[in-house]
C-alpha cells in the first residue's frame, strides 16, 4: 500500500482532526465493549438471584455507556469527515496543479478523459479511503483485539475456539483480497475508457450529427459501458463469496460455543451470562476481523487509484526551466533554427522535422505552407518550447530558448493556434486572458485588428457577452478572430499564428491581413496557412514538405525556382483570384 502511504502528507495540515477522530472512536469502542459485561451482570447476578435492583441499575449504566459510546461515534465521524475532505480537496488541488505544470509531451500521453478520471473518481476513492481509515480502521482492530482478550478472559476453555475461527477467516480474506486487486485496477482503467468516450462525444457532437452517426456513438458508448459494468459485476461476484463464508464461520463459532458452554454451565463450571458475554466477545471479534478485510478490499481499490494518481504527481515536465535560466527577456524577435529535428516520441524515433535550418529577422513576417503533415504546426511550437527539440538549437535573439525561463519566454510570444480554445466568460474576459490588467480601450483596439470589434458589437451585450463553454455560440471564424485579438493583446515580440483565418471568409482575411501588416510592424510573425492568398505578401515563405524545408524565398522567387509551390499556388488560384472566393 505504497502509493495510499505516499499521499500521507496531504493529510498533515488536518492532523488535529486525524488525531481527534481516532480518539473518540477509542471511546465508542471501549463503550462497546463494556456491554456484553453489563449482559453478564445483569443475567448472573440480576435474574438468576431474582435481584431487579442490579438489573436496573446495571441496565442504567447500559444507557450511559451506549450515550458516551453515542457521542464518540458521532465525534469521530465529524472529524474524520473534516480531516478527509480537507484531504481530498488539497490532492484534487494538487493533482490539477501538476497539470497545469505538465508539458504538451507529458499530456499527449496521459489523455483527457484518464485525467478526469484521476481528477474525479481516483481522489474520491482515495479520500474515501481516508475517511474509512480514521473511523474503520481504528475501530476494527480494537474492537478485536479488546473481544479477544475479554473473550479470554471471561472464558479461557471456550476461548480454543479462536485457534480455530481465526486462521478459517483469515484465509478467507487473503483469498478474497488478492483476487480482487487487480480486478479493481482494471474497474479504473476501463472507467478511463468510459470517460474518454464520453468526453470525445461531448466535444465532437456536432461532427456526430452531421454525419449522422448518433447510432455508432450510441454502440461505442454502450460497448465501454458494458465493459465497464461486467469489470464491476465478476469483481462484486468474488466480494460476495466473503460475506457468506465469514458468516458460516462465524455461525459455526457460535453453535460451538453454545454445544461446549452449555456442557460446562450443566457442569457447574460456568455461568449463562458468561456464555452470553463470550458470544458477543466471539461475533465481536469475528466481525472486527471482517471488518479489517473489508476496510483491506477497499485500501486495495484505493491503492490502485492512488498508483494512477502517482503516475500523474511523479511525471515529470519533458520542458523544463534549468535553475539559472534567464527570468528578464525582452528580444527583438531574431528566430534561428539551427539544423533542428525533432520528434514526438523521442529522439530515437521517426522525426516529424528534419534539419531545419531557417532565419527570421526582427519584423520580418514568415510563412509556412505544406500540405497536412508536413510539419508546420510542430515547428512553430518549438518557438515558445512547448516542446524540446529532438536536435539542433531554437535560439531568439542570440539566445537558445532552453536557457531562457518559460514564463519569461511566452510572455513575449503570443500564439494563436490552430484550434482556438475559448473558455466560459465574456468576450472581454476572453480577449484580455493573456493579460488581465489590460485597458478596455486595448481590449477594443485589437479587436479591431483582427476583425472582432463589428460583431462583437452586433451582440446585445457587447464585449460583456457571455461565451458559451468552447465558444459553443460563436461561429469558427468569430472565436479564430477573437484568438487573434487575445494573441495581439500580449504585445509580444514575435506572433505565431497557426493556420488561424482558416474559418474567415476571404474577403474578412484580407481585412485582417491589412490590419496585420501594421500589428506585425517591428514584430516577427510566424503564419501558417492553407490558402496561399494568406502568405503572398510575407517576407519569407517556407514550403515544407515530409518535415523538411522544400524551398524557401519570396512569393515571385518561389514561382520561378519551386514546382511544389508552384502546383499549390495554381491548384488555389484562378486568373489570380483565389479559388476558395
Amino acid at each position: 500500500m505504497n502509493a495510499t502511504r505516499k499521499l500521507g502528507g496531504f493529510l498533515r495540515p488536518y492532523w488535529y482532526w486525524a488525531v481527534l477522530a481516532p480518539l473518540m472512536m477509542m471511546v465508542e469502542v471501549a463503550m462497546d465493549l463494556l456491554q456484553p459485561r453489563m449482559v453478564e451482570r445483569i443475567i448472573d447476578q440480576g435474574i438468576a438471584q431474582s435481584n431487579m435492583t442490579v438489573v436496573i441499575q446495571t441496565g442504567l449504566i447500559m444507557i450511559g455507556l451506549a450515550a458516551v459510546g453515542l457521542v464518540g461515534g458521532m465525534g469521530c465521524t465529524v472529524f474524520s469527515v473534516l480531516a478527509a475532505t480537507g484531504f481530498g480537496a488539497d490532492l484534487r488541488g494538487t493533482l490539477f496543479g501538476k497539470v497545469q505544470a505538465l508539458s504538451f509531451g507529458n499530456l499527449d500521453k496521459l489523455e483527457t478523459g484518464k485525467l478526469i478520471t484521476r481528477l474525479t473518481n481516483d481522489v474520491v476513492q482515495v479520500q474515501d479511503m481516508v475517511m474509512m481509515l480514521l473511523r474503520i480502521m481504528v475501530r476494527a482492530p480494537l474492537l478485536m483485539v479488546g473481544s479477544l482478550i475479554l473473550g479470554i478472559m471471561t472464558s479461557p476453555q471456550l476461548a480454543l475456539l479462536f485457534v480455530v475461527l481465526i486462521p478459517l477467516v483469515s484465509i478467507v480474506l487473503v483469498w478474497t483480497i488478492s483476487k480482487t486487486y487487480p480486478m479493481f485496477s482494471e474497474v479504473q482503467r476501463r472507467l478511463d475508457r468510459v470517460n474518454t468516450v464520453l468526453q470525445e462525444n461531448l466535444a465532437g457532437v456536432r461532427v456526430i450529427k452531421a454525419f449522422v452517426q448518433e447510432r455508432h456513438e450510441i454502440n461505442r458508448f454502450h460497448k465501454a459501458n458494458d465493459n465497464l459494468m461486467d469489470q464491476n459485476i465478476t469483481t462484486a461476484r468474488v466480494l460476495a463469496l466473503n460475506m457468506p463464508l465469514v458468516m458460516l464461520i462465524l455461525n459455526f463459532g457460535v453453535v460451538a460455543a453454545l454445544w461446549f458452554g452449555g456442557v460446562q454451565v450443566n457442569a457447574g463450571t460456568l455461568q449463562v451470562g458468561q456464555v452470553i458475554a463470550f458470544i458477543n466477545y466471539l461475533t465481536q471479534t469475528l466481525m472486527g476481523l471482517m471488518m479489517v478485510s473489508m476496510l483491506t478490499m477497499r485500501l486495495s481499490r484505493s491503492e490502485a487509484s492512488a498508483e494512477r494518481i502517482h503516475e500523474v504527481l511523479n511525471n515529470e515536465p519533458e520542458v523544463k526551466s534549468k535553475a539559472n535560466a534567464l527570468t528578464e527577456f525582452a528580444p527583438q524577435g531574431r528566430v534561428v533554427f539551427e539544423d533542428v529535428s525533432f520528434s514526438y516520441t523521442g529522439a530515437d524515433h521517426d522525426p516529424v522535422l528534419k534539419n531545419i535550418n531557417l532565419v527570421a529577422e526582427p519584423g520580418q513576417t514568415v510563412a509556412l505552407l505544406g500540405a497536412t503533415g508536413a510539419g508546420k504546426s510542430s515547428l512553430i511550437h518549438l518557438i515558445p518550447r512547448f516542446y524540446d527539440v529532438s536536435g539542433g538549437r531554437v535560439i531568439i535573439d542570440g539566445i537558445d530558448v532552453r536557457d531562457i525561463d518559460e514564463l519569461a519566454l511566452r510572455r513575449r510570444i503570443g500564439v494563436a493556434l490552430q484550434e482556438s480554445v475559448l473558455f466560459s466568460g465574456t468576450i472581454r474576459e476572453n480577449i484580455r486572458y493573456g493579460r488581465p490588467d489590460a485597458s478596455d480601450e486595448e481590449v477594443i483596439a485589437v479587436a479591431k485588428m483582427a476583425q472582432a470589434h463589428d460583431f462583437i458589437m452586433r451582440f446585445p451585450d457587447g464585449y460583456d457577452s457571455m461565451v458559451g463553454q468552447r465558444g459553443v455560440n460563436l461561429s469558427g471564424g468569430q472565436k479564430q478572430r477573437i484568438a487573434i485579438a487575445r494573441a495581439l493583446l500580449t504585445q509580444p515580440s514575435v506572433l505565431i499564428l497557426d493556420d488561424s483565418t482558416s474559418s474567415v471568409d476571404v474577403e474578412t482575411e484580407a481585412r485582417i491581413q491589412a490590419a496585420m501588416a501594421a500589428a506585425l510592424r517591428g514584430r516577427t510573425g510566424f503564419v501558417v496557412a492553407q490558402r496561399i492568398s494568406t502568405v503572398l505578401n510575407a517576407d519569407k515563405i517556407l514550403v515544407l514538405d515530409d518535415g523538411k524545408i522544400a524551398a524557401e524565398g519570396t512569393h515571385d522567387e518561389l514561382m520561378a525556382s519551386s514546382s511544389i509551390y508552384r502546383e499549390i499556388y495554381e491548384s488555389q488560384m484562378e486568373n489570380g483570384v483565389n479559388a476558395h472566393a
